[in-house]
């Protein structure tokens, strides 16, 4: 249970810093967020937990793979914004990320490789 606590509170610190420093350098907050910090810390957490090496490379495989289809969101969030106002566009990003997901899986099908 102290393992589990133990990652949680990591993983809530990390989101927490990103937070703050976003709200003091738009820059820097998006560089440190842009950093794949989440998949490196489940990457230790699988590691520590004796996870085999196949399971990491997949999980890493996999993660490069679903995070192409999120790029269209971060480039109309600041477009919507200003013109529809916050959740509005989040639930905008929202179906644009799944829209954008369901046709990338259909797109790299056909290079064999299997998302969903």
């Amino acid at each position: 249970m102290t393992w589990v606590v133990t990652k949680y509170a990591v993983t809530a610190f990390l989101v927490v810093l990103i937070s703050e420093v976003a709200k003091r350098s738009d820059k820097a907050g998006g560089l440190i967020a842009a950093l794949p910090l989440v998949t490196v810390l489940t990457l230790i957490w699988l590691w520590a937990e004796g996870q085999d090496e196949t399971k990491l490379s997949n999980h890493a495989w996999y993660t490069f793979w679903y995070v192409v289809p999120t790029l269209p969101m971060f480039l109309l969030f600041p477009v919507l914004l200003p013109r529809i106002g916050f959740w509005p566009t989040m639930a905008a990003s929202v179906v644009i990320t799944m829209a954008s997901f369901a046709l990338f899986a259909v797109v790299v099908r056909r290079f064999g490789i299997e998302l969903l």
